[in-house]
């Protein structure tokens, strides 16, 4: 299991297991954000404990944050799908270091083509420095 808390510890998440990656993406909000995703369902791999603010994106995504410090934590679909899950993708900077640097990073262009783009050997560690 991996932990996540923002910086003043009110909003935090778990994830069941260990996932098998990371995601960084390059939209127009993930970019400005710095974050790095893993993903599952709300409530199945990954549980999400205290208040947060949410800031939502067209119809479909909402970025949830901590009122007190502003850290990102999570990003959940607003829609659940045909078997009633909803998605849901936590921050790994939130997690310590030690616990998710071997997990590699997967690129996904989220900007232009809306694809996965080749896989580069990077992990988590790679991206703190």
């Amino acid at each position: 299991m991996i932990e996540g808390s923002c910086h003043c510890g009110a909003a935090r998440w778990t994830f069941d297991r260990v996932p098998e990656d990371a995601t960084a993406c390059n939209c127009t909000v993930c970019r400005r954000y710095g974050v790095l995703w893993a993903y599952d369902y709300e409530n199945q791999g990954i549980h999400v404990l205290g208040q947060t603010q949410a800031y939502i994106r067209g119809d479909s995504i909402e970025f949830h944050f901590c009122p007190e410090c502003g850290c990102v934590s999570f990003w959940r679909a607003i829609t659940a799908d045909d078997a009633g899950r909803k998605r849901i993708a936590v921050n790994l900077r939130l997690a310590e270091p030690d616990v998710v640097a071997h997990i590699p990073v997967d690129h996904f262009d989220g900007l232009v083509n809306f694809e996965d783009l080749p896989r580069d050997g990077k992990c988590v560690s790679d991206y703190w420095f």
